[in-house]
């Protein structure tokens, strides 16, 4: 099963009482309700979304970590290990990158589609403030964004 259902989720919030930190009704508290599993696994969930929002996959990802490890850890063993994430797409860790360095997020343009749905291929510019203007190309939008990602992030890797 996945660790990541509703009840590992409700301990995890149990255990940061993250029921506290909750505004409901009188009706809703004196009922308990504040501390029904899938309203604590629903918050805990909206809690990691919003700081992934704010902070970027490195750090909720490393939130994620530390969180079930500590909390869900009966055995001495860990469930995660950075190694075992999966790392994001390169639009992903561009947008991060740029985040991390309080930069201006790229800005991808289809610049060219060559020929007709489902067999087209996608030409898109990427740019980056103070990087020259990358050009990505793929059977899909989203591929020929990636391409172009990927190597804007090795410009600024270099």
């Amino acid at each position: 099963g996945s660790i990541a259902r509703e009840e590992s989720l409700n301990l995890i919030a149990e255990n940061l009482q993250l029921d506290l930190c909750l505004l409901v009704g009188h009706g809703v508290r004196k009922n308990c309700g504040h501390k029904h599993a899938s309203l604590l696994s629903d918050c805990l969930e909206a809690l990691f979304g919003a700081i992934y929002l704010e902070a970027g996959f490195d750090v909720i990802s490393n939130i994620i970590i530390s969180v079930f490890n500590n909390v869900l850890d009966q055995n001495g063993e860990q469930f995660f290990s950075i190694n075992r994430i999966n790392h994001s797409d390169a639009k992903s860790r561009l947008q991060e990158y740029l985040q991390a360095r309080k930069k201006a997020l790229p800005v991808y343009d289809v610049v060219d589609i060559q020929g007709d749905a489902p067999n087209q291929h996608f030409k898109v510019e990427c740019k980056v403030d103070g990087l020259s203007v990358v050009n990505g190309e793929g059977t899909s939008r989203r591929f020929a964004e990636q391409a172009a990602a990927a190597d804007i992030l090795k410009l600024l890797e270099q």
